[in-house]
């Protein structure tokens, strides 16, 4: 059974950090492309961040300088730390595994980013 479990969510304010985690089992994590995608309420998908099996980084313009994907192939841990969070950063974010010829989905961790 393929599962991709994010963590890290939470509520904080502006200015902050958070670390988002994303553990996948079930499939070869090591050949897989990993992706961050957010929702905020309202609007549709977001892409946010990817990383290649071979460990080439893309990001979306308005989060480069603010977040940091990385991944960890031993642990089939993908992670995005976000710097200095802004309110329009809330939203839910899912952790997206492309193996190819499928694409897995996480059940999404929620930030939201209040005063």
């Amino acid at each position: 059974e393929v599962q991709l479990v994010e963590s890290g969510g939470d509520m904080v304010q502006p200015g902050w950090s958070l670390r988002l985690s994303c553990v996948g089992s079930g499939f070869t994590f090591s050949g897989s492309d990993m992706s961050w995608v957010r929702q905020a309420p309202g609007k549709g998908p977001e892409w946010v961040s990817r990383i290649a099996s071979g460990g080439r980084i893309y990001y979306v313009d308005f989060v480069k300088g603010r977040f940091t994907i990385s991944r960890d192939n031993a642990k089939n841990t993908v992670a995005l730390y976000m710097d200095n969070l802004a309110p329009e950063d809330t939203a839910v974010y899912y952790c997206s595994a492309d193996a190819g010829s499928v694409a897995y989905w996480g059940q999404g961790t929620q930030v939201t980013v209040s005063s």
